[in-house]
């Protein structure tokens, strides 16, 4: 799966942002058409979207849209606009406000039905759930399942707080009064586990303050620290910072595909068919190379490249 380290966020009533967008170095780009996009312009809205979609110009990024939630009257037309629009150019649908695994199932056959009428692959465009409530979260194992087509689990932090009746204005920090530990952690390890269960990225929710980038960085650090593959971004200020914090760091990196060439060498015939070796003044196992595989997988698909080698030891070096 494509790395989403960063995912920007576009409003899809502003063709100036949508065009600017199609140049930075951002992993996925989703065009909103819910809370970014006033109720007037929504419709709209949507046809600066398959317009933009069919533009050239668009890098590597991951091309994604954002619906209205099923509770609203413009999701299904949202849907078949974009979908017969300019469906084959999309690669998934970001469905906000889930609360159950039913709104999972209703987009898996509706995009089903599409893509046979369009000619597409069926199955090709996928779908991230978006958990912004209490219900979503209490639902959130039979929502990761209800469709192949599930492919990331997004936290959407500030309906979420108001769900919770959260005694706070400011998303992305901690809530006054809640000075010990992570007012966020059940929710987003839950996020975590959920995703890691099923075999899917798990991503963060916005930091609103976009220009300030020491506390994007702060808010990103600690559930890049936790697991997640990535967190939306508002701003181009905000990429680098994504980028970064959820790559590897060089030295780990390196470090990581070290211990999986070692552990190879070392579990090989050639190697003496060991189970647990030396590696510096560390020693590495089956669970060590499969930490280690993590690491090297995600400084892989960053397209990271490596600045050391393993060396066999020769014989009596061991």
């Amino acid at each position: 799966m494509k790395p989403r380290r960063s995912v920007l966020a576009v409003p899809g009533s502003s063709q100036k942002m949508i065009h600017k967008a199609m140049g930075l170095p951002v992993d996925e780009v989703f065009l909103d058409l819910e809370d970014a996009v006033a109720p007037e312009a929504k419709v709209s809205a949507r046809a600066n979207i398959v317009a933009a979609l069919h533009e050239p110009g668009w890098g590597e990024q991951l091309r994604v849209v954002r619906v209205n939630d099923w509770t609203t009257e413009w999701t299904y037309a949202d849907v078949i606009t974009v979908v017969e629009g300019a469906g084959r150019e999309l690669d998934a649908i970001l469905l906000p406000k889930v609360t159950d695994a039913g709104q999972v199932r209703a987009l898996d056959l509706l995009l089903t039905q599409l893509e046979k009428v369009c000619g597409l692959e069926v199955g090709r465009i996928g779908i991230e759930p978006q958990l912004e409530n209490a219900m979503g979260l209490r639902n959130i194992d039979e929502i990761a399942t209800a469709s192949p087509r599930v492919q990331a689990l997004v936290f959407g932090p500030a309906d979420f707080m108001a769900s919770l009746n959260m005694r706070t204005l400011v998303v992305g920090e901690q809530p006054p009064g809640y000075d010990t530990g992570d007012a966020y952690h059940h929710v987003l390890m839950t996020i975590l586990l959920t995703a890691r269960a099923h075999g899917l990225q798990a991503i963060d929710g916005p930091y609103l303050q976009v220009r300030d980038v020491d506390g994007f960085r702060r808010a990103a650090a600690r559930t890049a620290a936790l697991g997640f593959d990535g967190k939306w971004v508002l701003h181009p200020d905000q990429i680098d910072a994504a980028n970064e914090i959820f790559s590897p760091r060089q030295e780990d990196y390196d470090r990581a595909e070290l211990i999986l060439e070692a552990y190879a060498f070392h579990t090989s015939t050639a190697g003496g068919a060991r189970g647990a070796v030396m590696l510096g003044n560390e020693m590495i196992d089956e669970a060590s190379a499969k930490m280690a595989q993590v690491i090297a997988e995600k400084g892989r698909a960053a397209g990271m490249s490596r600045t050391t080698r393993f060396t066999p030891p020769q014989p009596g070096q061991e």
